[in-house]
């Protein structure tokens, strides 16, 4: 598998597994066992899911050994803080049965609708990170969910640059201005939900150009990504759909259908923002 190199000249395979709202433990394991089997390398999951000793016992069971594999984790909203941080990554050390992260993540940033100080506890999550990066736990830090206000509020007070920003993006929804400010900043996109959560399957756009390659819409989504330079981390359950997913090497998708794709407007799958949400 292809890999990025984040700002900091950490290699980061280039597709990734998401496991979002995937809770049960025969299939998490089954998920992970199968994804491992049929190539992935790259695992992100979160404290919030509430899979991560699911997946800390396939990570024991694939038979791959831990350097090869690329592990990330967040921290939630509710752990926000320097010490409550320390406390949350050593749980999702523990769950998942590893001495340490590949990546690890402000899940959602405190925001302005919730705190006066959100600045601050934003800041203060950043500095345990950056203590848990210096001291070897993590091999790479970042954020999930931040817009530009929000990174523009902790690069000051930064003493290592956040390498990695995990958001919503996919056909429909791209957050460009999100992206933009990343990529000028070095910064590596990644994109939850980069089918839609589903919602793009069916789209007859994406469809159409799906024919055209004899490719499912869920390749189209992943390479589209890829071309745009982003990394996707891409759900399923189904071993077939994760062989689908990392399967995009045989096709390119043109400059008109990347530009058809990119005029798209579906809007936000969740429906979740980062200034909106009420904690």
């Amino acid at each position: 598998m292809k890999n990025y190199v984040l700002n900091n000249g950490v290699q980061i395979p280039a597709i990734g597994l998401g496991t979002w709202h995937n809770t049960d433990e025969k299939t998490v394991i089954d998920t992970i066992l199968n994804a491992v089997e049929v190539g992935y390398n790259h695992i992100d999951t979160a404290a919030v899911y509430g899979n991560e000793a699911f997946i800390g016992k396939a990570l024991r069971q694939c038979g791959v050994d831990r350097d090869k594999l690329f592990i990330t984790s967040k921290v939630w909203r509710t752990k926000r803080g320097y010490q409550s941080t320390l406390h949350a990554f050593e749980q999702s050390i523990n769950d998942l049965q590893v001495d340490y992260l590949d990546l690890y993540l402000i899940h959602w940033p405190a925001s302005h609708n919730n705190y006066d100080n959100w600045a601050e506890i934003n800041a203060e999550t950043w500095h345990a990170m950056e203590d848990l990066y210096k001291m070897g736990k993590i091999k790479a830090i970042g954020l999930s969910n931040f817009w530009k206000h929000h990174i523009d509020a902790l690069m000051p007070i930064a003493n290592i640059k956040p390498m990695v920003n995990q958001i919503e993006h996919h056909p429909g929804y791209t957050q460009s201005d999100v992206v933009d400010y990343c990529k000028q900043n070095n910064i590596l996109v990644e994109a939850w939900s980069p089918l839609g959560r589903g919602m793009v399957l069916n789209d007859p756009t994406l469809k159409t150009i799906a024919q055209k390659y004899g490719v499912s819409v869920a390749q189209v989504c992943v390479q589209w990504c890829l071309r745009e330079g982003i990394l996707p981390l891409p759900k399923s359950t189904r071993k077939e759909r994760l062989v689908d997913n990392l399967d995009v090497d045989g096709f390119e998708l043109s400059d008109a259908d990347m530009a058809t794709i990119n005029a798209m407007n579906l809007g936000s799958s969740s429906g979740s923002y980062p200034d909106n949400l009420n904690e």
